[in-house]
């Protein structure tokens, strides 16, 4: 049968709202995107989230929806002088009848600072509509005035019924694919393998049905496992080893491997990845994996952070291996950590428990009257700077989210707690 040259994530493309697949929080009925979007009140805003979620495809439908010129630059090869150029020529283009074009950069958080001060003027005098991509924190990549310029959406990745929603869409809909005889036998795999991203799944699609002779294709786990073994260089074309190497990246050092985490960060280096990710990511793991076992790790990963940012490639690489190495060879503690996400789930499970009296400021004689801050007893006012008090809602007391590891470190804490608590946490 013939294929066309065209991949199939580009060839399902959507063009329209209702053809979007996925991000209902966002473009739902009645959601914020959807409104601005039908009510042509269209502003500045900056889409983040993962690989393959449609921040791409959401900034040309809202383009094709506006009828409004659209503009695309990439910042992974993009200057000062081409925003400078797409800026006059949307100047150029302006009537006093005509919406002002969009501007769409991608992978935004790959732009400079200057690349970043020249789109200010044009963002904040309404010269361009900006969308932007990322799949990076935006408060970390995105300059404050231009961030302060934009509202900032985060796309979520693809639930399994809106994978599967897209499969019987690319199966019935694709010019190529309709062709053909489908016996879907699973699904799991092909959806582990896709990960919520939807051009992964396309793209697992099209290496399956490009593996069989026939108009007869068959998915199953073990042969869409099989299949994307055999072509597992197909599979990786888009980037998807920036993800296993930063996840070996980060597996090594938890796992106490100075080696195996300096061979990895060469790995990233060598590849082109993005310094400041890499810094980035060593901050969280000095907290959620090194934690208080060593709490000099968080101020060396943060300023390791800093260092990269300032100096920059390649003498970052230096201050980057020392951090890989004190962060590998650090004892570890996850407890901080758990305690977080403990605490996390007992805020979902019990919902807004009301604060103590006791702990609540009384800055009116009706709060005074009312009890607010009544019994409150001041640590400092007391032996060691130390008096029980519950500080938990009462429904709560004495619950535990943090529990020590067993580092010097935090044994050193176990013991201040049971010395300090008797036993109650």
């Amino acid at each position: 049968m013939e294929q066309s040259n065209i991949p199939l994530a580009e060839r399902l493309r959507p063009q329209t709202l209702d053809g979007y697949i996925g991000q209902q929080h966002l473009v739902g009925a009645n959601a914020v995107l959807r409104n601005m979007i039908e009510g042509d009140k269209l502003s500045s805003f900056i889409l983040w989230g993962p690989p393959g979620v449609g921040k791409t495809t959401l900034a040309r439908v809202i383009a094709n929806r506006q009828n409004r010129k659209f503009y695309t630059l990439s910042a992974v090869n993009a200057g000062v002088k081409d925003v400078r150029e797409v800026i006059e020529d949307a100047k150029r283009q302006r009537f006093f009848s005509t919406p002002n074009p969009i501007l769409f950069i991608d992978e935004i958080h790959r732009f400079s600072k200057s690349q970043q001060d020249s789109l200010l003027g044009a963002v904040e005098h309404g010269t361009v509509t900006l969308i932007g991509a990322t799949t990076e924190n935006p408060s970390f990549e995105v300059i404050a005035p231009l961030l302060s310029r934009c509202q900032v959406y985060v796309l979520k990745p693809l639930e399994v019924d809106d994978l599967r929603l897209l499969l019987e869409r690319a199966i019935a809909t694709d010019v190529y694919l309709k062709q053909l005889r489908f016996n879907i036998e699973e699904t799991e795999a092909l959806f582990r393998f896709a990960g919520g991203d939807a051009r992964k799944l396309l793209n697992v699609l099209e290496i399956v049905v490009g593996s069989f002779d026939g108009d007869e294709i068959t998915i199953s786990n073990s042969i869409v496992t099989e299949r994307l073994q055999e072509n597992i260089a197909l599979y990786d074309k888009n980037g998807e080893q920036h993800y296993d190497i930063i996840s070996a990246f980060i597996k090594s050092m938890r796992g106490s491997d100075p080696n195996a985490a300096v061979y990895w960060l060469a790995r990233m280096i060598e590849g082109g990845e993005d310094p400041l990710f890499i810094a980035r990511r060593m901050v969280i793991l000095a907290a959620e994996d090194v934690g208080l076992a060593n709490p000099n790790a968080l101020l060396m990963a943060q300023a390791c952070f800093d260092a990269v940012k300032v100096i920059g490639m390649p003498e970052g690489r230096i201050v980057m291996s020392q951090c890989a190495v004190y962060l590998a060879t650090s004892p570890k503690s996850n407890a901080s950590y758990m305690a977080i996400e403990a605490a996390i789930a007992q805020v979902r499970l019990s919902g807004d428990l009301p604060v103590p009296l006791h702990l609540r400021n009384a800055p009116t004689k009706l709060m005074k009257d009312l009890g607010y801050h009544k019994g409150y007893k001041y640590a400092h006012d007391y032996t060691g700077s130390f008096v029980e008090l519950d500080y938990l809602p009462e429904k709560l007391s004495g619950t535990t989210f943090y529990t020590p590891g067993d580092s010097a470190k935090e044994r050193e804490i176990k013991a201040l707690m049971d010395r300090l608590w008797k036993g109650k946490y």
